[in-house]
């Protein structure tokens, strides 16, 4: 594998570590490890920090196995985890068969339903942290989907202490971009392990994504300004 994508996503995870105050030490730190590219690299990286003593913590990977999806190769992943000498664990949930009578699956469900399992786990096996695979495209995105449909600037926060929990939420690929992470997952292999999901092909989140890349031109300074615009409010331009 070429280094230097290695070396310039990790170099974005540990800013972004350092920069928001995102690890402390003694910190025990779960993954939600969905099945999919963004939270195998997580890992792949968590682990490559906590090896080579970068920061020092303990971490765990959890799989929230839905009811719908079978495409997650789970046995390759475990695999792939294990070759990494990182714990994976499995969770059975039946996020589908939870949905009331004439409700249809949709993204904010399943992602409330897996959230609300990490929560549970994190708190009853000692954990203080929950780390999510959400890089700057995701955040970038919730941004002008919040904006549209609630009318509200708010987005996904690199780290958000929860309020009802003793928990703190962290996004330690706030910094990258997909592409970085397309890149760097097909470079180790570690796209051929995982999947994504299937009711995620014609999402809101893929027609905003379409979107900002139409006005964006693709322009990886475009989104990082965007980015960068939510740490950054004139108020008194502002309604």
């Amino acid at each position: 594998m070429n280094r230097t994508i290695e070396k310039n996503l990790s170099g974005l995870v540990t800013r972004a570590i350092l920069e928001y105050k995102m690890i402390e030490p003694g910190d025990r730190i779960l993954v939600g490890a969905s099945g999919g590219k963004d939270s195998a690299t997580l890992v792949y990286d968590l682990e490559h920090k906590r090896k080579h003593g970068l920061f020092k913590f303990e971490f765990e990977a959890l799989h929230v196995e839905s009811d719908f999806c079978s495409c997650c190769a789970k046995e390759r992943l475990i695999s792939m985890f294990a070759a990494w000498n990182v714990p994976l664990k499995t969770l059975p949930v039946a996020i589908l068969a939870r949905l009331k009578p004439g409700r249809k699956m949709n993204c904010y469900w399943c992602s409330t339903q897996r959230r609300t399992e990490l929560i549970r786990y994190a708190m009853a096996n000692g954990f203080n942290k929950i780390a999510l695979g959400h890089h700057l495209d995701d955040i970038v995105e919730t941004l002008f989907m919040n904006m549209l449909a609630k009318g509200e600037f708010s987005t996904m926060p690199p780290v958000m202490p929860y309020l009802k929990y003793p928990l703190v939420i962290l996004r330690p690929l706030a910094l990258v971009e997909e592409r970085q992470i397309i890149e760097f997952a097909e470079k180790t292999g570690i796209a051929k392990a995982v999947c994504s999901c299937p009711y995620g092909i014609n999402s809101d989140r893929r027609r905003v994504r379409a979107r900002i890349a139409e006005f964006t031109g693709g322009s990886s300074r475009a989104k990082r300004n965007i980015f960068k615009s939510m740490s950054n409010i004139n108020a008194g331009y502002l309604a």
